[in-house]
């Protein structure tokens, strides 16, 4: 794909820079935006540590791709879509007295139209989660009545294509379609307990790679003239196949396909937790990719997608009669969004550097009471820009480095996270973060720390200072890590 202005795509520059700035004023923890039209990039800003060449964690986006690959295998005659799961997987069914389990066809685990009740894979801590699936779930409806979420049947899909093909996934992926279009040879998956990808979560990708698949999928499935899938399997992929309001409203509850979700203006996105998005515009031609970690923030998916077609899509020029939708060259425009988004940081906690309280309790060791974070005992350390949170735990002792009202590049000091398979514990493994802290008051210093590695969470720590006691609360957003970063406790200071 080549690279333009915003006017020759009929897109004005300033919409595009209005738009950034109610993301901006939101506070959303943006990572990079991509804004394409055609086969031309007409947009596109990382924002540091972020770079075009980094593989960024897609989360559920990655269930369009297994979506993708169900749809190849089906091209090859390796399955029907109205199969019953159960055909391929029996000896992992034994013992399940729930027959809808094996009866569900692959058509409704597409449409996640298979109800289910079942304990989280994570906190089951299975040897293999293709097992954990059928023998510790069952189904709450007749498969094919309603809408319901359902990651792990969406694992299971891409299970079935490994299985099937005798390839993982992205081997697969690479043979049918990556290869072809331009996709990384850096993009990969992480892996569950059992061996198999973890296929509802955990692709790891260029935004690029993000941005060629939409295309492709945009394109009905061709490629530089070449139909490589379905064309009718990529239309229906695409449709509203099944109603998901009132289980979701405003961008998400427009309908679902094959694990795409249909948005505003019969749009189709590929969706991933904190705000992972392929938006993809057919009567336009538009395609937006914005990667962040906006996890906990339930308004910003609405915010992003909503204003996007608000600000952008919707304002776009439609092509006249000869084709054309470029508008006149604005260069001053061009400049002044270039500048604004070439300006922009990763968010971090906004509020005062610095308060008078400081020098009461910098470098003052806090004793906390019995609390369920395991907490024994805290202080701060503060510089002139930088600061210290020092701290003792089950894992011993523990300091995180965090910017005042900017970001602070590092490790979190939490030993022993799962790095290529999920939910195993990785003993000597870190991960990269960005910290910073600002005092909200006089008395209230928060703490921001942003996970920022092939897994993204959120942690916040308010510090309330009282005389020679502090109050401590913690709380995340994070799938499957810092969890024992949740909770509330009290200390003293000691003389």
């Amino acid at each position: 794909m080549i690279k333009t202005t915003p006017e020759r795509t009929g897109i004005h520059s300033s919409h595009i820079k209005e738009w950034i700035q109610g993301i901006e004023a939101a506070k959303l923890s943006t990572h990079n935006i991509i804004i394409a039209r055609g086969n031309e990039i007409l947009f596109e800003n990382y924002r540091p540590p972020f770079h075009a060449d980094l593989t960024h964690r897609m989360y559920s986006v990655t269930k369009s791709f297994v979506a993708i690959a169900v749809g190849f295998a089906m091209q090859d005659g390796l399955l029907g879509l109205d199969d019953p799961i159960g055909k391929y997987f029996p000896s992992e069914l034994e013992g399940n007295p729930d027959p809808n389990m094996g009866a569900q066809t692959i058509r409704q685990m597409l449409m996640m139209s298979t109800p289910k009740k079942g304990r989280s894979w994570f906190y089951a801590r299975s040897d293999d989660r293709v097992k954990e699936y059928f023998q510790h779930a069952t189904t709450s409806a007749p498969c094919g009545s309603a809408f319901m979420y359902d990651s792990s049947g969406s694992f299971i899909l891409g299970a079935l294509v490994e299985r099937l093909t005798n390839k993982k996934l992205i081997d697969y992926l690479r043979e049918k379609l990556f290869d072809k279009i331009g996709v990384s040879k850096q993009a990969r998956f992480l892996f569950c307990p059992g061996g198999h990808s973890w296929g509802d979560s955990a692709l790891l990708a260029k935004p690029r790679d993000l941005l060629l698949t939409a295309r492709f999928m945009l394109n009905g499935g061709s490629w530089d003239g070449e139909q490589l899938l379905d064309s009718e399997y990529v239309r229906t992929a695409t449709s509203k196949l099944i109603e998901t309001h009132p289980a979701r409203s405003g961008f998400s509850g427009q309908g679902y396909g094959y694990q795409i979700w249909k948005s505003y203006d019969d749009s189709f996105l590929f969706n991933g937790m904190g705000c992972q998005f392929a938006l993809c515009i057919p009567h336009s031609d538009i395609i937006m990719v914005y990667n962040g970690d906006n996890q906990g923030i339930d308004f910003a998916g609405e915010l992003i997608i909503g204003s996007f077609f608000e600000k952008v899509a919707r304002r776009a020029k439609m092509p006249d009669t000869n084709g054309s939708y470029s508008l006149p060259e604005n260069p001053d425009a061009h400049k002044e969004l270039l500048d604004y988004a070439n300006s922009l940081v990763l968010a971090s906690e906004d509020g005062d550097m610095h308060s008078d309280i400081e020098k009461d309790i910098d470098g003052r060791w806090y004793t906390l009471e019995e609390n369920p974070m395991g907490i024994k005992k805290l202080r701060l350390c503060f510089g002139d820009d930088v600061g210290r949170f020092e701290y003792t735990n089950a894992q011993g002792d523990k300091v995180l480095q965090f910017g005042l009202c900017k970001n602070e590049f590092g490790l979190f000091p939490e030993e022993g996270y799962s790095r290529e398979v999920g939910s195993v514990y990785c003993p000597g493994n870190y991960y990269k973060c960005a910290a910073s802290a600002a005092w909200k008051s006089r008395e209230h210093l928060k703490l921001n720390v942003q996970i920022i590695d092939d897994y993204f969470g959120r942690l916040w720590i308010d510090l309330v200072f009282d005389g020679d006691t502090v109050k401590v609360k913690m709380k995340k957003t994070a799938e499957d890590f810092l969890d024992t970063y949740i909770g509330e406790a009290v200390g003293k200071r000691e003389n």
